[in-house]
C-alpha cells in the first residue's frame, strides 16, 4: 500500500515524510540566534569549499568534476542569506556584527566566482537569491531599498562584462564548458525540439503513452523526467525507469535546460503542474505571513524567535529562488538531487507553523 509505484508517488511520499520529520525536529530543538548563525556559517563555508575543490578538478585532466552547483546551489543560497539575516538581527538588538557582515561579503564573491565558473545557471540563482534576500531583509528590518535605474544599469553592465570575459577565458584555456555561448547554442539546438514534444503530447495527468523516450514501455506519466536522486531510487531497489544521462545525450528526451514547467507538465500532466504552482504559492504566502509575525514579536521586545526568523528568511529566499529558476529557466535546478533539496527547503519554511501557533497561544 505504501510502496510507491512510480517516480511521482515516491516524490510525494518522500516529501510528506520530510515535512513531518522537519516539523517535529524543528519544534523540539531550541534554535537560538547564535546557533543559527554558527550553523549558517559552517554550511556556507563547507559548500563554498566544495565548489572551489570541484572547480579545481575542472582544470585537472586526471580528475573528474561533479558539478555540485546544481544540487547544492539552493543550499548555499539558504546558508548565506541566513548568515546575512543573522548579522542584521544582531544589529537590530544592539550587537555589533561588522566582522560577520565582512565575512558575508567575502563569501559572496568567492562562491559567485567558484560556482559561476562551473555553471552560468548558478550565477543566475546566486544573484536572484541575493536580490530576493535583500528585498525580504529590507522589508523585515524596515530599511529603504537602494534599487535605482543606475544600480540596475551597473549590475547589467557587470553581467555583460562577465559574459564576455568568460567567453574569452574559455577560448584561451580551450575549455568549452566555461563558454556562455555554448549554453546559448545548446538551448537553440535542443530545447525547441523538446518543447515541441511536450506541447504535442501533454495530457491532464501525464502524456500520451508511447510519446516518451521509453517508446512502447512508456508509462504515460511519471516516467522519470522528474525524479529524486537515482542512487536514492536504486537503494530501495525500485523498478523505475532511470535515464542515466539520457537527458544530456539523447535529444528525443526533454532537454534539462528547458524550463521546469514543461518537464512537470509532461511527466505529471497539467494537473500536476497546477498542484506544484499552487504549492509554491502556499509555501511562499505562509512563509511571509509567519515572517511578519516574527517581526511583530521582535518589535514588541521579544528575542525568542530571532534564530527562527533568520532561518525563515534564508529558507524562504532559497525556496523562492529555486522555484523561479527550476520552473521558469532550467528544470535541472530542481531535478534529481536538487529535488531533494527543494523538498527540504519547503519543509524548512512550513516547519515554522508550529512556532506560530505557540506564539499566538
Amino acid at each position: 500500500m505504501f510502496i510507491a509505484h512510480n517516480h511521482l508517488q515516491l516524490i510525494l511520499e518522500v516529501a510528506f515524510v520530510v515535512h513531518v520529520l522537519i516539523l517535529l525536529f524543528f519544534n523540539i530543538i531550541a534554535l537560538p540566534l547564535s546557533m543559527v548563525l554558527f550553523l549558517g556559517i559552517v554550511l556556507t563555508m563547507l559548500i563554498g569549499t566544495l565548489f572551489l575543490v570541484d572547480l579545481s578538478f575542472l582544470f585537472l585532466p586526471i580528475l573528474s568534476y561533479h558539478e555540485f552547483t546544481h544540487p547544492f546551489g539552493p543550499l548555499v543560497v539558504f546558508g548565506w542569506v541566513t548568515v546575512a539575516a543573522s548579522a542584521n538581527l544582531l544589529t537590530e538588538v544592539g550587537i555589533k556584527s561588522t566582522s560577520i557582515k565582512t565575512l558575508t561579503i567575502i563569501l559572496f564573491f568567492i562562491i559567485a566566482l567558484a560556482g559561476g565558473l562551473m555553471h552560468r545557471s548558478f550565477l543566475v540563482l546566486w544573484f536572484l537569491g541575493w536580490a530576493i534576500g535583500y528585498l525580504i531583509m529590507s522589508n523585515s528590518f524596515k530599511r529603504s531599498t537602494h534599487i535605482t535605474s543606475k544600480s540596475i544599469l551597473g549590475w547589467g553592465t557587470a553581467g555583460a562584462i562577465s559574459f564576455v570575459a568568460m567567453e574569452i577565458f574559455a577560448r584561451i584555456l580551450n575549455k568549452p564548458i566555461l563558454s556562455p555561448l555554448l549554453r546559448v547554442s545548446r538551448i537553440e539546438r535542443f530545447s525547441l525540439s523538446s518543447l515541441r514534444m511536450v506541447i504535442q503530447n501533454t495530457s491532464l495527468w501525464g502524456h500520451i503513452q508511447g510519446s516518451c523516450y521509453w517508446g512502447s514501455e512508456c508509462l504515460a506519466g511519471s516516467c522519470g523526467y522528474l525524479t529524486l536522486p537515482m542512487s536514492f531510487v536504486q537503494s530501495f531497489g525500485l523498478p523505475y525507469p532511470l535515464f542515466f544521462g539520457v537527458l544530456v545525450n539523447r535529444k528525443d528526451a526533454i532537454d534539462y535546460m528547458l524550463p521546469g514547467i514543461y518537464g512537470v507538465a509532461f511527466d505529471a500532466g497539467y494537473a500536476g503542474l497546477i498542484f506544484l504552482l499552487s504549492w509554491v504559492m502556499i509555501v511562499s504566502c505562509t512563509g511571509f505571513y509567519i515572517l511578519r509575525k516574527y517581526r511583530d514579536k521582535r518589535k514588541s521586545g521579544s528575542k525568542i524567535y530571532l534564530g527562527k526568523e533568520a532561518l525563515l528568511i534564508g529558507s524562504l529566499t532559497a525556496f523562492l529562488s529555486q522555484s523561479i529558476i527550476g520552473l521558469f529557466i532550467f528544470n535541472r535546478s530542481f531535478n534529481g538531487a536538487a529535488m531533494l533539496v527543494y523538498i527540504l527547503l519547503s519543509a524548512l519554511v512550513l516547519a515554522h507553523i508550529g512556532s506560530l501557533k505557540r506564539s499566538i497561544n
